[in-house]
């Protein structure tokens, strides 16, 4: 497909182990968008978490705001903002503010919370937590479009509420919400005609939920009078790749175990059954993962491309530090040289045709271009000779 364009991006929980020193870790969470950012790649969304010990970003906007004066080109994105946990009136100021310190290039993504450590703590139950996304997020799209909202419910209270500064983006900064293999994302991205990301693995079953999400966002954007586009929507996945499929399970060691026992001590979603002894392999048979060299992960995009239903706008990988610090910076350079050309309108198309014309015309042009260079020699010799 010729004209297809898949943006390219990360999704910053982030993940640390325990023995990791953490001020260097948060470091290098920036130094990662960095170097992201001089490879093209085009976008990076933050995560919220306040318990677990392992996510230790707790607030994306203060980050992003740092990120931003490091980078030039990458858009940053709150991936997410647990709505729940906030007043809606002044998480949408602070966004506001941040789009104009980041001159339009922060996204707003939001969610109900994850981490139900979070909530706990907060004294929220969970069940009313994607009751209470729909509520801030009805609130915040009015604020966001400058509009003024006296609204009152069980847990904020507004009264005449409008923000202080209009969008520096226009005609808004761009939001999504969270949604996981359950409708609610999607119903919530339908109703206010915003965009989806997709979070929850890259199985064949998952895929096939994220394709029926897709349509009932496409169902409830109608219903409320919305327009829909796929260039919105977002899907998180998993890869790590080398020059050898070896090479790339090697690379892994180093921190894959770390992650999986997160996963299963502490996080509410297990990514990897506590009864698999090798992970790497169930990642990659499960389609959850690539693990291996560019092709294999052109393979596992072009996978989740099909499974889409249709295509989608960006692929992001969840970055979840496998690898030690060197590995992974090649990891993304990789990707970026050899991956992500074949997915950008075939970017190296117009070299290749370029490259082959000069190939057919080799033998040709060489002889007429020896023969220009004999007869400059031969009209130069015999002026000389004259």
């Amino acid at each position: 497909m010729n004209d297809r364009f898949l943006r390219t991006g990360v999704f910053l929980a982030p993940f640390h182990a325990l023995n990791e020193n953490p001020t260097l870790a948060l470091e290098r969470d920036m130094d990662l968008l960095v170097h992201l950012d001089k490879l093209n790649y085009h976008e990076a969304w933050v995560g919220e978490h306040h318990s677990g010990g392992f996510e230790i970003i707790a607030c994306p906007e203060m980050f992003i705001a740092a990120a931003a004066e490091r980078t030039k080109h990458i858009r940053l994105g709150t991936g997410v903002v647990s709505l729940p946990y906030h007043n809606p009136f002044t998480v949408a100021s602070r966004m506001m503010m941040l789009d104009h310190l980041t001159r339009g290039r922060a996204m707003f993504g939001v969610g109900p919370g994850s981490l139900i450590y979070d909530a706990v703590k907060m004294g929220l139950k969970p069940a009313d937590q994607r009751r209470k996304l729909d509520e801030a997020l009805e609130v915040i799209m009015e604020l966001m479009q400058s509009r003024t909202v006296t609204r009152k419910t069980d847990w904020f209270d507004l009264r005449e509420a409008h923000l202080q500064l209009a969008s520096y983006s226009q005609p808004m900064m761009e939001m999504a919400v969270a949604a996981n293999r359950s409708p609610v994302g999607a119903t919530a991205a339908g109703k206010h005609g915003i965009g989806m990301l997709s979070i929850g693995g890259t199985s064949d079953e998952a895929l096939e939920k994220y394709a029926a999400n897709w349509n009932i966002l496409e169902e409830n954007a109608r219903a409320a009078g919305k327009t829909t586009d796929r260039s919105k929507w977002r899907i998180v996945t998993f890869a790590h790749v080398a020059p050898t499929r070896e090479q790339a399970r090697k690379d892994v060691e180093f921190g894959l175990k770390n992650f999986t026992r997160y996963f299963t001590e502490v996080a509410t979603f297990p990514i990897i059954p506590p009864e698999i002894d090798d992970p790497c392999e169930y990642l990659i048979s499960q389609g959850l993962a690539c693990i291996g060299t560019p092709d294999d992960c052109i393979r596992h995009f072009e996978r989740l491309w099909k499974g889409s239903d249709g295509g989608f706008g960006a692929v992001l990988l969840l970055a979840h530090n496998w690898a030690d610090w060197d590995e992974t910076r090649r990891s993304y350079e990789l990707m970026a040289r050899h991956v992500h050309p074949h997915f950008q309108r075939g970017s190296n198309r117009m070299r290749v045709h370029s490259y082959d014309d000069a190939k057919v015309k080799h033998e040709t042009a060489g002889m007429e271009s020896q023969a220009a260079v004999q007869a400059a020699i031969d009209q130069y010799a015999a002026k000389k000779g004259g």
